[in-house]
């Protein structure tokens, strides 16, 4: 049987047919953001008159080497500058019209790429959709932000990353018809920073139109006010050894060495685990905190369900090897350390009555209370929990089509250490727990390939009708603020009201009841205020960010 063959407006592209479904690879949906177009928009690609062989995936994003937990064997490593493409998993290339999944892949905006192993999407695509991957600029050469690169076409000097994204999403607002996929009934999906970037897109008025339902996994709304972004581009630029983050002075700089040059700076960011490249409130793409126009309704006519995992911190935490050994004492002093820099004003707790009520909330649930495990609990919540319930409490007061989850499935590895941790959903989603690989994280039994199959035919549901009840899961109750049902994924797959309510409560105490012009991000901005038991000498609030 010959490859199939579709056209676009851009050419004709030759795919692959693979155990009864359509792939097409590394297809282009914008030009090589490189020369003159490197740190601008994307532009549309150029029409081809021959025909373009979708075989292959195209080369990921410029990016430092994989840290923990970020490289699957088998991910493809070659890295390009000309990175912008995607890839489509389809069960037909017809007029059928089925639901379609495009997903943003996380790694802190940093790292990462669409067509890592751990998000090849056929086993989402044999429950009958289309799914739809794709790499976005990383780093600085997607996120650096400086009025020196102030762009006339976009009105903006920043979130080169963030239009890539929107440009994906209009390819397949375009194109995806060809693939049997229905350009009316898009879902976004996405985890840590593709959840945080899905946040944004739900806040700005560029990508409206552009899905209609947004799976958020672990992240909220995460936009930097313009003045640290600019300190940390003319800190970029001074590492590299130029005078100005302009244009000019950046674009004959070989993408090796601006990757080179932003280590130091991400290093020094909480000891590497913030994000000081990423979305920016530049006035162009987000002329306003993409939070404010959430709580103002600009997302009302999409369909939400969002979640976070119940460790989300151990993730991060494992890594430090001398996190396991704080005691009380150390801990309170680097929650009071953070709070001080928060930018709670005079409602800005104590660092012993946070932990007394983290203390408190846990031991009357049974919880561990260790140091670490308070640490980690309210890192979690800090950075991930408590942002997610408040984008939820926003959206829910302008749709009703609004979920959320807990995930609670505890890994194996290092005899369970990890716990329900961050990124852990993943495989779950995408089905790839049956990776022998990726099992020795998740957990590949019985038991675990039954939750992955519940939560794959959940997100199915949802991006199929906007309601993720299914077969295995059951009724799934709508989110509001009085009762915050949350469907717990794990061991146990059921319905409960308001979990953790005692910590949400404190922290709503001092970040006020979400409305206009309120944060969604929590206390500080996500990812720059994760707690950690030390950090390098001669990093101020400047470069921190906060």
């Amino acid at each position: 049987m010959p490859d199939p063959v579709v056209a676009t407006r851009y050419g004709r592209l030759r795919g692959r047919e693979e155990e009864g479904l359509v792939v097409f690879r590394g297809v282009r949906y914008a030009q090589p953001p490189v020369a003159s177009l490197r740190l601008r928009p994307p532009a549309a690609p150029e029409r081809s008159a021959a025909l373009v062989d979708a075989g292959e995936f195209g080369p990921i994003a410029p990016q430092p080497g994989a840290g923990p937990g970020s490289y699957v064997p088998g991910d493809p490593t070659e890295q390009d500058e000309d990175c912008l493409s995607l890839n489509v998993w389809t069960p037909a290339c017809d007029d059928v019209g089925r639901p379609v999944m495009v997903f943003v892949h996380g790694g802190a905006f940093l790292t990462g790429g669409g067509s890592s192993v751990m998000y090849r999407g056929e086993l989402l695509a044999r429950r009958g959709v289309v799914v739809v991957t794709f790499n976005y600029r990383l780093g600085v050469l997607g996120f650096l932000a400086h009025p020196l690169l102030m762009d006339a076409r976009s009105g903006g000097y920043a979130n080169w990353g963030l239009m890539d994204q929107i440009a994906a999403l209009g390819w397949v607002r375009d194109h995806i018809a060809a693939f049997g996929g229905d350009p009316a009934n898009v879902t976004i999906f996405g985890e840590s920073a593709g959840a945080m970037s899905i946040a944004d897109l739900l806040g700005t008025s560029a990508a409206r139109g552009l899905f209609r339902r947004a799976i958020l996994q672990s992240g909220a709304c995460t936009a930097l006010p313009r003045d640290p972004a600019v300190a940390m581009a003319e800190r970029f630029a001074a590492t590299l050894g130029i005078d100005e983050p302009s244009r000019d002075q950046l674009r004959g700089v070989p993408p090796a060495d601006l990757v080179a040059a932003q280590v130091p700076i991400t290093a020094s960011v909480d000891q590497g685990m913030g994000m000081p490249f990423r979305p920016v409130v530049d006035g162009g793409l987000l002329p306003r905190h993409p939070a404010d126009e959430i709580a103002d309704g600009l997302s009302s006519g999409v369909d939400l369900l969002i979640g976070t995992n119940r460790d989300e911190f151990k993730f991060f935490a494992f890594a430090g090897a001398d996190v396991g050994q704080l005691d009380d004492l150390d801990v309170e002093a680097i929650v009071s350390r953070y709070l001080a820099g928060a930018g709670l004003g005079e409602s800005v707790p104590k660092a012993a009555d946070v932990l007394d009520t983290y203390r408190a909330a846990r031991r009357d649930r049974g919880d561990r209370t260790t140091p670490f495990d308070l640490l980690c609990a309210v890192a979690g919540d800090w950075i991930f929990r408590v942002p997610a319930v408040r984008l939820a409490d926003a959206h829910a007061v302008h749709s009703t089509a609004t979920y959320t989850y807990l995930f609670d499935w505890e890994s194996p590895f290092a005899g369970g250490a990890l716990g329900a941790c961050h990124g852990l959903e993943l495989p779950f989603v995408f089905g790839t727990v049956r990776n022998p690989v990726i099992a020795l994280f998740s957990g590949g039994d019985a038991e675990a390939i039954a939750l992955s199959d519940a939560i794959q035919g959940a997100w199915v549901a949802f991006a199929s009708t906007g309601d993720p009840s299914s077969i295995d899961i059951g009724p799934w109750p709508r989110y509001e603020a009085r009762r915050r049902a949350t469907m717990t994924l794990g061991p146990h797959i059921r319905p409960v009201d308001a979990p953790y309510e005692a910590e949400r409560r404190f922290w709503e105490e001092h970040l006020g009841r979400y409305g206009k012009g309120g944060p969604i991000e929590g206390a500080v901005p996500i990812g720059v205020a994760l707690l950690v038991a030390s950090e390098p000498e001669g990093v101020d609030d400047e470069q921190r960010g906060t």
